[in-house]
């Protein structure tokens, strides 16, 4: 598929991908292929754990279901175009779809983020306020975050896609990425697209920004109360938080490095993607859900009732 020129209005675009060897590629396919698979598992494990065993119906296994939900449905709308772009060189997208990626994408990725930050403040509380955590935390607290975040979500992208839609695209019409976002997306614009560029950076970049200080901020406050606090699991508690601080790390800086700036191209951009659309939902669930004792001890009591279900 050539490239569209600049007189002919953009009708599709063209992925362009990575340019590897073969070999390398078939190799990678191999490797994303399978953390594709321990995606969905590690997810689906943990959202049917939750629903079923009433003893994890609190609101911190609540928010942990609901990330787990964000990080499958995230890695199925990217993975499946990187898997495909692996297997051939130039993969051709409508324009219409791919304005849909993008809205999908921003959208799950937007709630993902603002659903980080709610369960910062939900760890906030459980550490400063035990003893009214579950009058706080209620059922309809809880219900209105989760519902705020998708809303969060859904402005978010709708935004940058209100943004997007108006401008003219007359080529050339390759996108140098593996998946359709907005900045490859936007410099295929035939005009000076520097204010649209401000606003996106405003409404994505600073917003990931924000939210990531945000968090740091809490993270730190955390880390502080319990090391003041001299109990057996204060260790844990540490490593834990650490962990959660590393993970949120993961997928802030590469989304600050992409959104967070003016949209030139650099060949990191498409390492930066794969950090946070593909590896941050297989590690989401180690360091958030599958480290943790109760929910080890609620996923061996699914896999006897599964096993034994039918013995008598």
């Amino acid at each position: 598929m050539e490239p569209q020129n600049v007189t002919n209005p953009v009708t599709e675009f063209v992925l362009l991908g990575f340019n590897y060897s073969l070999k390398i590629q078939q190799f990678l396919f191999t490797v994303f292929f399978i953390v594709y698979l321990m995606t969905c598992l590690e997810n689906i494990t943990i959202l049917t754990t939750v629903i079923t065993d009433y003893h994890l119906h609190i609101p911190m296994y609540f928010f942990l279901a609901n990330l787990a939900f964000t990080d499958i449905t995230e890695s199925s709308v990217n993975t499946p175009i990187l898997l495909s772009g692996f297997l051939s060189q130039h993969k051709t997208v409508p324009f219409k779809e791919c304005i849909f990626h993008m809205f999908v994408f921003h959208f799950i990725g937007g709630a993902h983020i603002f659903l980080l930050a709610v369960m910062a403040a939900d760890r906030y509380v459980a550490v400063h306020k035990p003893l009214q955590y579950l009058t706080i935390m209620n059922r309809e607290v809880c219900l209105g975050l989760v519902t705020g975040s998708w809303a969060g979500g859904f402005i978010h992208s709708a935004t940058q896609i209100a943004l997007l839609l108006p401008l003219p695209y007359c080529g050339p019409n390759t996108l140098d990425n593996f998946h359709c976002d907005v900045p490859q997306v936007l410099k295929v614009a035939c005009i000076d697209t520097y204010q649209t560029e401000l606003l996106m950076v405003s409404n994505g970049g600073l917003l990931l920004i924000v939210i990531f200080v945000l968090l740091l901020i809490s993270y730190t406050v955390i880390l502080v109360k319990i090391r003041r606090q001299v109990t057996r699991g204060t260790h844990k508690a540490l490593s834990t938080c650490i962990a959660q601080i590393m993970a949120i790390s993961i997928t802030f800086i590469p989304g600050i490095f992409i959104y967070a700036r003016p949209f030139k191209t650099f060949e990191l951009d498409k390492v930066a993607s794969i950090f946070f659309t593909v590896l941050v939902p297989v590690l989401n669930p180690m360091v958030y859900t599958l480290r943790n004792t109760e929910m080890k001890k609620a996923i061996r009591r699914l896999v006897s009732r599964v096993l034994f279900s039918g013995e008598k």
